[in-house]
This record gives structure tokens, C-alpha cells and sequence, in this order.
């Protein structure tokens, strides 16, 4: 496979979220602002890539009897940054992911990326998946928020960092009467299900027309 396609088809073709279906549980959880997806977005990118290349490296030392506590060893120490970075630097990040934030460390994504691909692949293929992957996580985060945002809060919340620092975009008729079911778990799950159907249907007309 060429390095474009490894860079790419974690957006489109094996996007982890609509076509995969992995890393549900923030994608839920955290979707309620587009701020938040952003956030555990770029958390996610950053632990996949540092992963995907440390496992890479290693991958002819570490013995198969260890390799997935190993995998858990690495990812939760970069998780650790990450945790630790943002605790820091935008609490307001930190404290609006919670929980989610630590449980990358057993993200289905990064788990699965380190065992399906990178302690098989030369660390610049593992470190073009870990990108692609991390971005069409990321932007599938993105549309989920920006569709229950707009809906049940009409609005968008870009940068969320303190009271004097929020870039916040309403939407005109939305604001006054929004539908306040999609900023519960029910609203996720709708929006999830619709746009997977979507991305089902589109994929069966390309295959068609094939």
C-alpha cells in the first residue's frame, strides 16, 4: 500500500468510527460540544502516533508472551502526558473530557492499531496510520458535536478556555428553542445511527457504481 493510501484511509475507507465502529465510548461521551471533540481529538492523535512508533521500534524485542500489557505500558506513559499537559495548560479541556481522557489508555483504536498494524509495519507506515486514523477519529468527533451542538444548544462552541476566552457561534432560530434531547445519551446515539446509515448508503451507491 502506498503511503498516501496509509495516510488516508483511516479518514475515508476505515474511518474508526463510522466504518470500523471502534472507540464508541467518547465518541458518546464526549460529543456534546465541538470545543470537547476537538480536545479528545487531539489527545488521541497525539498517544497514536507516540504509540505507533514506539511499537513499531520495538516490535522484533518485544516477546509475544508480553505484547499486549507492553502496548498498555507505552500508551497509558504517553496518556500520562497528555493527561498531565493539559491538566496544566487547559484545565478547562481537562476537566470537560473527565474520565475519558484516562481511558485512552484502553482505547479500542490505539490498542488496536498497536496490534493489528503497528508491531507488523516499519515505523513511517505506523506513523502515517497513526495519523490518518487519529484524524478521521477526530473529525467523526467533530461532525457528531457540531450536529448535537447545533441542535440541542444552538450553537457551536469552538475555544471554551475560561469566561473571558470562548469563541462561541449561535445559530439564528436554534438558540430559543433548541432540541434538548440531542445533549443526552439518546441525542448521541440518534445522530451516531443516522450518519452511519448515511456513510452505509453512500458506500453501497460507490460500490455499485463500480
Amino acid at each position: 500500500m502506498s503511503h498516501t493510501k496509509e495516510l488516508t484511509k483511516g479518514i475515508f475507507k476505515e474511518n474508526p468510527v463510522f466504518i470500523i465502529m471502534l472507540g464508541m465510548c467518547p465518541t458518546l461521551g464526549v460529543t456534546t460540544q465541538v470545543f470537547n471533540a476537538i480536545g479528545m481529538g487531539a489527545g488521541v492523535i497525539f498517544v497514536l502516533l507516540c504509540s505507533n512508533i514506539i511499537i513499531s521500534l520495538l516490535r522484533k524485542v518485544i516477546p509475544d508472551s508480553i505484547r499486549i500489557p507492553s502496548y498498555i505500558v507505552i500508551i497509558a506513559s504517553f496518556v500520562t502526558i497528555v493527561e498531565m499537559v493539559m491538566h496544566a495548560y487547559v484545565p478547562a479541556v481537562y476537566s470537560a473530557l473527565g474520565v475519558y481522557l484516562p481511558l485512552i489508555v484502553v482505547n479500542c483504536i490505539i490498542l488496536g492499531r498497536a496490534e493489528a498494524f503497528a508491531n507488523k509495519n516499519t515505523v513511517l507506515d505506523s506513523a502515517l496510520d497513526a495519523i490518518g486514523m487519529g484524524v478521521g477519529f477526530t473529525l467523526s468527533l467533530i461532525l457528531i458535536a457540531a450536529i448535537r451542538e447545533i441542535l440541542g444548544a444552538g450553537q457551536i462552541t469552538l475555544i471554551n478556555l475560561s469566561e473571558s476566552a470562548r469563541v462561541i457561534i449561535s445559530i439564528p432560530g436554534l438558540k430559543d428553542s433548541p432540541i434538548r434531547v440531542m445533549t443526552l445519551a439518546a441525542g448521541a446515539l440518534l445522530v451516531m445511527g443516522y450518519l452511519k446509515a448515511l456513510f452505509n448508503w453512500m458506500g453501497d451507491r460507490k460500490a455499485k457504481r463500480g
